[in-house]
């Protein structure tokens, strides 16, 4: 039988060249996110955080769809507040008001046009750490394909908003291994999780934010409404929390 070596944690380390399925770390991020619970008093406010340097470009169209699905089912039960926090171009980076709306979201993203320029997530994750002080939110949402800044400086941001009972759900386009370990640490210093997506897992994990968006705003019961009128995210993050 083949050795497999372990972390200090206990988890198999990965080797250089392993890549692990778009299954197991949907199923990793499962199983952290049914650890959280939306944060008292933060009435479903939600960050929701974009890269939208040029190389998101072929994928931009699919991230403004997947935050309308989040929106309009969120909808249903009420309460789901969304600032939209966005990064581009030279130094650019914007925060939205609250929406309370999709259409009024769907419509400020369709004025963005994606522009080049380096990362700048500790821009992202310092106007969270502003709205957690100021509105007390439940999460942050960020969609992202690398990371280009000092990683211990986000680290560190990402455990001060983890302190403030914030969790960070990453969500990387493609597989550039330095934004994915900057990222999986991000994730766990937040207690957030993290998750990889491309063409072939992009509708399951349009279900699993859509689901995370219901329980930021309406907790456990939203979430099984949501899966008796068949979501599938919402099914799926139900059989970790129904485990405890």
């Amino acid at each position: 039988m083949a050795k497999t070596d372990l972390d200090a944690t206990g988890k198999p380390v990965r080797k250089k060249g392993d890549v692990p399925s778009a299954a197991s770390d949907i199923s990793a991020f499962l199983e952290k996110a049914k650890e959280i619970e939306p944060k008292a008093g933060s009435d479903g406010r939600l960050i929701f955080a974009l890269d939208a340097t040029m190389s998101r470009q072929p994928t931009w169209d699919r991230a403004c769809h997947i935050q309308s699905e989040m929106f309009q089912e969120a909808d249903h039960i009420g309460g789901l507040k969304i600032k939209l926090v966005y990064f581009r171009g030279f130094g650019e980076c914007r925060a939205s008001r609250w929406f309370e709306r999709s259409d009024e979201l769907a419509k400020a993203m369709s004025r963005i046009s994606v522009q080049g320029g380096r990362t700048q997530i500790s821009k992202v994750l310092s106007a969270a750490l502003q709205s957690a002080a100021d509105d007390k939110i439940a999460a942050v949402v960020y969609v992202g394909d690398c990371m280009e800044e000092d990683v211990d400086i986000l680290c560190d941001k990402a455990g001060q908003l983890g302190l403030m009972g914030v969790p960070v759900f990453l969500f990387q386009e493609g597989r550039d291994a330095i934004a994915e370990q900057a990222f999986r640490e991000m994730a766990r210093l937040s207690k957030g999780a993290y998750c990889p997506f491309d063409a072939g897992s992009a509708q399951q994990l349009a279900e699993l934010l859509k689901a995370v968006a219901v329980f930021a705003s309406g907790g456990h019961n939203a979430l099984v409404a949501l899966e008796r009128k068949g979501g599938q995210g919402a099914r799926l993050l139900l059989q970790q929390i129904k485990s405890d």
